[in-house]
Parts: structure tokens; C-alpha cells; sequence
């Protein structure tokens, strides 16, 4: 009977535990349901925070210095709209696994209309059925390892040219001033060959230094992302969109900075963004048009473009909702050009920055790389698994200064929860990879320079959007699916730089780091590099 009375007394007790527990449960639910992130001051009537991100102030650091005062989540109003910032693995880690698919929308944009072919780039697509298919279609049929691996002759072939021109100006500078060390502007260097690698795996073609086409190439992604970096007053607040803010659109637009001074802004009679758009199209267009009259005549180089060609064109209609297949071509091709060019040429000048400015790191690199590979012969990409240091240091720059030190904006199509805050549908979502970058927390000396790290505590980690602590390229669903082409470049391009040549400062000092913001984390100034051949001629293929 004993026995019996205290069963049911446990019983009891583990039933009201639980019932309890429930209770508890359900309130702190209820809390945090009703609970907002905090909303950082300094908020103006009408334009909310958005002067606190205009004119030269970077965008990453008044994010992270609001960061520093309340945490590793707060809102901001951008115009009419509320933003979530994330500036913290953890949170960036429930936003892009548990709230994946919440935010994997974009919100609507005057750059996506007038230059994302009115969001049929897939890069600025709203999420849904055409979003899907297309980027299917990119990360299947063009960026594939597979793919990426049958167009390595491209890659080799256009860096193996790069260092025999940089040889070249080596020799032409010891025939003027008897010394083989030449000064070099390594910026434009870098750019003339990403650009080079970039169009002749998505067109077929390769430019000359100074080519006109080439040149309007490069400053229409200029301009493309400059408007893509910059918050645009209409986009957030659309009453005002038929002023024509900034001149974007219209031939005079008011311009209306985020301070509240008006001017009137001549431009061209397209607007400054839709000329951009239109001389961009009007290349693509032309592209297109010699591809599909090279498959008539039975000539299929199977680049990117007629790759473009064969499947949307033996798509049904149903396929690609809302948009005729030639759209969805240039659209594509635009995307492949913007993302690769800038995120690469970017991450191999700040690579070169950090180098110069500790050249112990340079000479262990250097050494790595005779070592594993000598110098009887050059190295290639199969040589980059074992080069374990100029892969940390890779992961390190990336690190320190990854291609877009914000992501690019998101929107919520969902309610949702994030760090126990109620996030409404609509919400725009911003994570600061800059600031999770320098994450003291997690990071030891986080703004030194320090590749080691990833060959010891931090050995496990990549750069490939499944360790929160580091995402240069994103996470999730709109993560950027040209990460398996931009890295091979990178490695390929910095090991043979390295192996290739000595490489000093061309002034005392350490180098200039000063950043300017272009949606792309560029270095403000040139980088003027002294480099002086350090394997034998015949290495260079150079013709006598």
C-alpha cells in the first residue's frame, strides 16, 4: 500500500513537472514572440538611418560601430523600411539555416530593374519558379566542378600570359636602366587578367590591354557596381521615386543626398544607370548575335554563352516564367561577368597588400612552393592541394577583407524568430560579413594578419558558406555560386605571381590600406609593386 501511495505521488509530481515545464515553455514564447530586436539611434524622420550610410562613409564600419553599442542584432530604418543586421556567426547561422528560406528573397530595387534586365538577373530575382531554374541552371550546367575543370586551359593559359608580359616589362626595363626589377601597377594588371580569364570563359574572347570594347567592359561593371553598392533614396522611400533622386534614370534628375542637399545633376538622356544598362546590353546583345551565327555556320566553341543557348533554347517556354529566352541569356551572362571580375581581381590585390606588408609571410610562401613544386617547372592548380600556407593565406585575406563586406540586401518573405526576436514579413536583411570577420570572439587578433590560424586552431574552416565565422561568399540558398570558379583563379594566379617573381614595395613604409566602397571592398589607392624575375628565362616562354 506504501509502496503504492508513493508511485502515485511520483507519478503526480513528474506529471506536474512536466505540465510546469510546458507552462514555462509556452510563456517565454509568447515573450519572445512580442519581443523586437533593438533599433540603433540616430534615426531621422523620413530617411530613418539612411544618412549615417551615404556619401563616403563604408557602409561595414558604421554597421559594426552600431554593432559595438547594440550587439550582434539591431534593426535600422532605411526610409520606410526596417532592416535586421546581423553581425555574429550565431545569428548569421539561424538566419541562413533555420530562416533560410525566409530570407531568401531580395527586396525590389531601381538596379535590378534598370540594370538586372527588371529582375530577370538572377543575382537580384525575387525568390520563386524563375529564380529556381535559372540559378539551377548556372550552378549545374556552367559552374559545376566538372565545368570548371574542362575550362582550365582557359584559366592557365591566360595567367601563363599575364606573367610572361609582366617578364617582358622585366627585360624591356633592364635594357633602358641595366636592372631587371620593374615597377608595376598591379591593380590594372589584376583586372586585365581576370577580365581576360572572365570573357573568354563566358564569350570566347580576349581583349588587348586599351581595347575599346574591353574598355567599356570595364567601366560599365564599374558603374554597375558602384549603383548596385549605393542606397538609393527612391528604393526606400518610393514616394520619391518620380523626382529621379541622383539622376539615374531621367536626362536632369534632382539630386537629393542622405544630408538634404538638393542640386540639380545634368547627365546623359538616359540617366546615368540606364546608359550604363544600355551600353552593357548593347555589348551582350552583340555577343549573342555572333555566337548564334557561328551556330549556324556549325562553329560551337561550347563557352559559357552557347552553352546559354543550347538548354534555354531547347527550354519550353513554361521554363523560365515571365521572361523570352534572349532575356534570360544576357541576363545570365551579365551576372557571370559582374560576379567573377570584381570578387577576384579584388581578393588578388589584397592579397599582394598583405604580402608586401609582411614579407616573412611572402618568403614562407615562396618556400612552400619551392619545395613542393621547385623551380624546373610551373605551377599548376593540381599543385594547389599540397600548398597547404598560400591556401591559409587565401583564407586569410578573405577574412580580413572579403569581396563584399556586406551581403547583398535580402528580404523576408515569412515571419520569423532570430536570436528569440519577432522579424516581420518584408523585413530587409543585411548580415556584416566584415564584422563576423573581426569577431574578437571568435577570432584572435582579428585585424592582424595572421594565415597560421588556419593551419591550427582554425585548420577545419573554409570558405565555402557551411562555417558561419567566415563568409566571404555567403551561405544558403543565395550564396554566390561562382565560389568554385573565382578560387581556382585566385590560387592559380597569386601561386605563379609568387613563384615566379620577387616581389618588394616600391616606397618605404608599409602599403597603403585605404579602403574605398563599391559593393566590392576595393583598395583606394594604386598598388605600385617592384617585382624582379626569380626563375630561369626559358620558365616564361618568352619568344627571342
Amino acid at each position: 500500500m506504501e509502496l503504492h501511495l508513493s508511485l502515485t505521488i511520483a507519478s503526480f509530481s513528474v506529471i506536474l513537472l512536466i505540465f510546469l515545464f510546458q507552462i514555462l515553455i509556452q510563456k517565454r514564447a509568447k515573450t519572445s514572440k512580442n519581443q523586437n530586436p533593438p533599433q540603433a539611434k540616430g534615426s531621422w524622420p523620413i530617411i530613418g538611418h539612411l544618412h549615417l550610410l551615404g556619401g563616403s562613409a563604408l557602409p561595414h564600419r558604421v554597421l559594426s560601430n552600431l554593432a559595438d553599442t547594440h550587439g550582434p542584432i539591431f534593426t535600422i530604418k532605411l526610409g520606410v523600411r526596417q532592416a535586421l543586421v546581423v553581425s555574429n556567426a550565431e545569428m548569421a547561422k539561424e538566419c541562413f539555416t533555420t530562416n533560410d528560406k525566409a530570407f531568401a528573397s531580395r527586396p525590389k530595387s531601381l538596379v535590378s530593374v534598370i540594370m538586372g534586365y527588371d529582375y530577370a538577373m538572377f543575382a537580384l530575382s525575387p525568390y520563386g519558379e524563375y529564380w529556381r531554374q535559372v540559378r539551377k541552371l548556372a550552378t549545374v550546367e556552367l559552374l559545376s566542378q566538372r565545368r570548371v575543370e574542362m575550362l582550365k586551359h582557359e584559366r592557365v593559359s591566360e595567367i601563363r600570359t599575364f606573367m610572361k608580359d609582366i617578364y617582358k616589362s622585366c627585360l624591356r626595363n633592364k635594357e633602358v636602366e641595366d636592372s631587371d626589377m620593374v615597377k608595376v601597377e598591379m591593380r590594372e594588371f589584376f583586372a586585365n587578367l581576370v577580365f581576360n580569364i572572365i570573357t573568354r570563359t563566358i564569350a570566347g574572347k580576349r581583349f588587348s590591354p586599351g581595347d575599346k570594347e574591353a574598355v567599356e567592359i570595364h567601366a560599365v561593371v564599374t558603374k554597375f557596381f558602384e549603383f548596385l553598392g549605393t542606397f538609393v533614396v527612391s528604393d526606400f522611400i518610393p514616394s520619391l521615386k518620380f523626382m529621379d533622386l541622383g539622376g539615374y534614370v531621367k536626362s536632369v534628375g534632382i539630386n537629393l543626398d542622405v544630408t538634404g542637399f538638393v542640386h540639380m545633376s545634368p547627365v546623359h538622356k538616359y540617366g546615368f544607370a540606364k546608359l550604363a544598362a544600355k551600353e552593357m546590353d548593347d555589348i551582350i546583345e552583340r555577343w549573342l548575335k555572333e555566337h548564334k551565327e557561328r551556330r549556324e555556320s556549325n562553329e560551337v566553341k561550347q563557352d559559357f554563352m552557347d552553352i546559354l543557348i543550347s538548354i534555354v533554347e531547347g527550354a519550353s517556354k513554361d521554363e523560365f516564367p515571365g521572361y523570352d529566352r534572349d532575356t534570360v541569356i544576357r541576363s545570365t551572362s551579365l551576372v557571370m561577368i559582374t560576379a567573377g571580375f570584381d570578387s577576384t581581381a579584388v581578393t588578388l590585390t589584397w592579397a599582394i597588400v598583405l604580402l608586401l606588408n609582411n614579407p616573412e609571410t611572402l618568403k614562407r610562401a615562396q618556400e612552400e612552393l619551392d619545395l613542393h613544386v621547385g623551380r624546373k617547372r610551373l605551377v599548376d592548380e593540381s599543385d594547389i592541394k599540397n600548398l597547404v600556407y598560400l591556401q591559409a593565406i587565401v583564407k586569410e585575406t578573405l577574412r580580413l577583407y572579403p569581396p563584399a563586406p556586406i551581403s547583398l540586401l535580402h528580404e523576408s518573405t515569412d515571419d520569423c524568430i532570430v536570436g528569440g526576436y519577432t522579424v516581420p514579413k518584408g523585413t530587409i536583411f543585411i548580415a556584416n560579413l566584415w564584422k563576423l570577420h573581426h569577431d574578437p570572439d571568435v577570432w584572435s587578433d582579428p585585424f592582424q594578419f595572421r594565415p597560421e590560424r588556419f593551419l591550427t586552431d582554425k585548420k577545419g574552416i573554409d570558405v565555402k558558406g557551411q562555417h558561419y565565422e567566415l563568409l566571404p561568399f555567403g551561405s544558403g540558398r543565395r550564396m554566390c555560386p561562382g565560389v568554385s570558379f573565382a578560387l581556382p583563379s585566385v590560387h592559380l594566379t597569386l601561386a605563379s605571381l609568387i613563384q615566379g617573381f620577387e616581389l618588394a614595395k616600391s616606397s618605404n613604409g608599409p602599403v597603403d590600406t585605404s579602403e574605398i566602397f563599391r559593393l566590392s571592398y576595393h583598395k583606394a589607392t594604386p598598388l605600385e609593386v617592384l617585382l624582379s624575375p626569380r626563375l630561369s628565362s626559358d620558365m616564361y616562354h618568352v619568344d627571342a
